[in-house]
């Protein structure tokens, strides 16, 4: 999924595209977009992703206006990427793009299409600000 958002945002040719697995929350600031992409487990967040966000707030990391969105997988409840979302909407006071992809197990290829298109939406959206 992360891969085919990656394509999306890439297509425009306007954009540079960097695909992590793993970030320090010092290093987000110098990002103009964040794309999380996350499965959920036992109807929550992984807890590397919950210990990112409390190292984003108790460092006082602004992500103030960034743009953000949220993708995942799940087996049976999805709530990861929405919990996401909220996060980065309410909390870090982020531009949200608001298509929650969530895939059930393996993404099949209507949702690798979504992702490219999510991916194609943000690049959109950031060249649109500049």
């Amino acid at each position: 999924m992360a891969n085919a958002v990656a394509e999306g945002a890439q297509s425009s040719g306007k954009v540079e595209v960097e695909l992590n697995y793993y970030v320090d929350a010092e290093s987000l600031s110098s990002y103009d977009a964040i794309l999380v992409g996350a499965p959920t487990y036992n109807h929550d967040m992984p807890v590397d992703f919950k210990n990112l966000f409390e190292d984003v707030a108790v460092q006082g990391i602004s992500l103030k206006g960034k743009t953000g969105a949220a993708f995942g997988s799940y087996g049976w409840s999805g709530e990861a990427p929405k919990l996401i979302l909220e996060i980065m909407k309410n909390k870090f006071e982020m531009q949200v793009v608001e298509s929650l992809l969530l895939a059930k197990y393996t993404p099949d290829q209507s949702m690798l299409n979504g992702c490219r298109d999510l991916g194609k939406r943000v690049s959109e959206s950031l060249m649109n600000r500049a």
